[in-house]
């Protein structure tokens, strides 16, 4: 991945820039005040550059990296800004592959990738790298929520939600308790039928790792005539928190007559040919084109417990559609990011944690209008 972008632009600009500055889409540039900062730093030498970024505690998300002192090591915040001097950027050229297939939280990586295990610098704090507003900041970043008119209907939307009986006392009431009221359409996917929830069963057992099986068959059961038709199918776990206003307001950004597959992006063995997909547990959004377009590909579980997300991902790659990666979903718990989090759509996991006030204090607007 980052191998394959540095390689372009080191051929493209490396013999007359001094810098590479990368950004976000929203990240606002003052180009006079992020130069004078650059000038700061002798070109000369290989430099690593943005806002400091640390873990309190070991994450998952980084796989337990530094768990004896996760504060001892520093990646960028990227909706801040973070750069590369031209002489680090070649010396990267030469480095080694990073050695997990997977890649989770880029940011996080990157700045692994350029330590080298103690031999590349670690990154160097700017003060005017910022996220929020205030005097002498050459950069500054408003929200990754962007606006792009009014958020689509809530019948525009369908949930799905996998779950199964073991789990019906425990987290569906969780969901019941906290987002399902803001859902249009939404059904609970389960490997018996409850009518008291109500669950739906889709004739599928429940397995104890992945959910292939179950997924396709809601995928099935989208395009069907048994459920209401909308233009997007949301997918998540029964301990999943998210937020429906704010996913709505997300997906006016896209065209649902494309075939768009939305949610935070992971990858799997990318440097051997592998491929993206969008993680199970923070949601995963598809609009009825692609939905249709997987299950008219033929493309299968290799077994019902097979991973959903990754065979998922496999099987869209193939058909040549991205995978459209968005910062405001999240497969673990907020407490396991260190970047601000505001206006977030979804977090994972219920475990060591109220999901209750967690959902109230992250994901709830109090002051939300109901759109129809």
């Amino acid at each position: 991945w980052l191998c394959v972008d540095l390689s372009s632009l080191s051929a493209n600009y490396g013999q007359s820039a001094s810098w590479f500055f990368f950004i976000e889409e929203e990240t606002s540039v003052a180009l006079p005040a992020l130069l004078q900062v650059l000038h700061r730093y002798q070109v000369q030498e290989e430099w690593f550059l943005g806002k400091r970024l640390q873990d309190n505690e070991a994450s998952i998300i980084h796989h337990y990296a530094f768990s004896e002192d996760p504060s001892s090591f520093s990646y960028p915040d990227p909706a801040a800004g973070w750069a590369l001097s031209t002489p680090l950027l070649q010396r990267c050229l030469h480095m080694n592959h990073p050695k997990s297939d997977f890649t989770i939280d880029l940011k996080h990586e990157i700045a692994l990738y350029i330590w080298e295990e103690g031999n590349g610098p670690k990154l160097t704090a700017v003060p005017e790298f910022c996220t929020e507003t205030r005097d002498n900041c050459a950069t500054t970043f408003a929200s990754y929520l962007p606006n792009c008119g009014d958020p689509v209907s809530k019948n525009d939307v369908f949930v799905a939600v996998k779950t199964c009986q073991k789990f019906h006392s425990e987290r569906v009431p969780i969901v019941k308790a906290t987002w399902e009221k803001d859902a249009g359409f939404l059904e609970y996917y389960s490997d018996v039928t409850d009518a008291s929830i109500p669950t739906i069963s889709l004739g599928v057992p429940n397995t104890e790792r992945g959910h292939c099986g179950k997924t396709f068959a809601i995928l099935r059961q989208f395009l069907s005539k048994a459920v209401p038709k909308a233009d997007w199918l949301l997918i998540v776990d029964d301990d999943t928190l998210i937020s429906l206003p704010r996913l709505r307001r997300l997906l006016r950004c896209y065209d649902p007559k494309e075939a768009v597959s939305l949610g935070e992006r992971y990858g799997y063995s990318l440097l051997q040919n592998g491929y993206s997909y969008t993680t199970g547990g923070g949601g995963m959004v598809l609009s009825r084109v692609a939905v249709s377009r997987l299950v008219s590909s033929g493309c299968r579980c290799y077994s019902d417990d097979a991973p959903d997300d990754m065979v998922l991902g496999r099987c869209i790659t193939s058909l040549g559609v991205p995978i459209t990666h968005s910062p405001l979903f999240h497969q673990a718990r907020p407490y396991d990011y260190s970047e601000t989090l505001e206006q977030a759509v979804s977090f994972h996991k219920h475990w060591n944690i109220d999901p209750v006030v967690v959902y109230k204090h992250w994901l709830q607007d109090t002051h939300q209008r109901d759109e129809l």
